[in-house]
């Protein structure tokens, strides 16, 4: 009794006679295995990366003066949020040349004078013109009037040419009848009394000739003084337009002068005015206020140096990620990238991105063609309209993993490509091989 009972305590810790089952276990473990080899897995790159924007005006921006100052009163503190518009610290004036509370008024003061000043010479140069053309008339008139002398002294002087001519013609013929009275007198053919007369009248016909030529050559003479005088009226008449004339310039070349002044006060003047609206420092664009660098009132700022910085609240989030130069080939733009966002809990099963959990969608909006100072590219991703928007809580700097989805290749060969080293496949997505085809 006592022996059959310890053979069946042997029989049934032992259990020497029951058909194992490993190899059954085995088997199955194989083909599962075996089977689990051919399930799709989709390749991808791993790459890390920081929350940014995809505008730079939506960046994190420093706000500079752009004039030197004192620091004379602050409008907002640091974790404020502003609008567009909005003063954010108020400057007083430094330099001695801007000291003057009524600088504007006085610059205006001076533009007023300068512009009077301008139009006095314009009327004097308008004056000036018509002087010129009066003096021009007047000119015109006079040369007409000594024409007309011109024209009477001429026929003057052929009618008294016509006189002389007279005269001489007289006097050849009284001439000739004196010597043939004179030969019939010595002759004694005539008496002294005939002879005397003949005398008497060749002494008026010469007396005639003498003073027919004298009248002639006076009224050449008359004929020259007239041209004299016509030299004289143009030289006078000349003279004075020069005058008029070298006036009217030097009244237009003080009219540009004063345009000129003008100009450079009126520019003196709207930068005075600019200047003026540069003490008042307001926000670009609505934001929150960080980074003071400048702290109590009085304190010095120079022109360029950074007050505040700005993070807009309106941001277009996007990823920037660094991938290696050997995955650069394998990304095109518009290809979809899936993230984890630090802060975010999320289950990831790197094959199956359908299968993970807490990822945000997002798609290649552009790839830098220059290498950073890390030896990477840099690529950035926006949002991806078509899946699941990203949570509003990101902020600048947040730190993301990113997984760009490649080809869907079996098991297998993901092992294979791994036990060898090599790269993924590479390959083109859906979207790009049709914008191709179309093009």
């Amino acid at each position: 009794m006592h022996g059959d009972n310890t053979i069946r305590s042997f029989g049934n810790i032992y259990r020497v006679h029951k058909r194992s089952k490993v190899r059954y276990w085995l088997f199955g473990i194989l083909i599962g295995l075996l089977l689990i080899l051919f399930i799709p897995w989709t390749q991808n790159i791993r790459a890390t990366g920081d929350i940014t924007t995809l505008r730079q005006e939506q960046r994190p921006q420093q706000l500079n003066t752009i004039i030197p100052g004192k620091v004379a009163k602050w409008h907002v503190k640091e974790g404020d949020y502003v609008k567009k518009g909005d003063t954010i610290m108020q400057l007083s004036e430094i330099k001695d040349d801007y000291l003057d509370p009524n600088l504007l008024s006085r610059t205006k003061e001076q533009l007023t004078a300068k512009e009077m000043s301008v139009e006095g010479y314009k009327s004097k140069a308008g004056a000036a013109d018509v002087q010129i053309s009066a003096l021009s008339q007047g000119r015109e008139l006079k040369i007409s009037q000594i024409e007309n002398k011109f024209r009477q002294q001429r026929m003057k002087v052929q009618s008294d040419s016509m006189e002389m001519l007279a005269a001489n013609n007289d006097y050849t013929i009284a001439t000739q009848q004196y010597r043939r009275q004179k030969n019939m007198y010595d002759s004694g053919l005539v008496s002294l009394t005939q002879l005397e007369q003949r005398n008497m009248s060749f002494q008026n016909a010469a007396a005639k000739k003498t003073s027919a030529e004298i009248k002639f050559l006076n009224s050449k003479q008359e004929l020259g003084i007239l041209q004299l005088e016509m030299n004289g009226v143009l030289q006078d008449y000349n003279e004075k337009i020069s005058k008029a004339t070298g006036d009217q310039f030097q009244s237009n070349a003080q009219v540009a002068t004063g345009q000129g002044e003008i100009s450079k006060l009126r520019n003196q003047y709207m930068n005075y005015d600019l200047r003026s609206k540069l003490y008042f420092i307001t926000a670009p664009q609505s934001g929150q206020i960080v980074k003071a660098k400048k702290a109590g009132i009085g304190e010095i700022v120079k022109d360029g140096e950074m007050i505040v910085e700005i993070v807009p609240d309106n941001i277009q989030f996007a990823v920037e990620i660094f991938v290696r130069p050997v995955d650069l080939p394998l990304l095109e733009i518009g290809q979809k990238i899936r993230f984890m966002f630090d802060g975010f809990p999320a289950v990831v099963f790197s094959g199956w991105p359908q299968a993970s959990y807490g990822t945000f969608g997002g798609k290649i909006a552009a790839i830098e063609s220059s290498v950073s100072e890390n030896g990477k590219f840099r690529v950035l991703v926006a949002e991806d309209s078509s899946d699941k928007k990203w949570p509003r809580q990101l902020k600048m700097g947040t730190g993301a993993q990113g997984m760009a989805l490649l080809k869907d290749v079996p098991i297998w060969y993901e092992l294979w490509r791994n036990i060898n080293g090599f790269p993924p496949d590479y390959y083109k997505p859906i979207q790009q091989k049709e914008a191709n085809a179309k093009k």
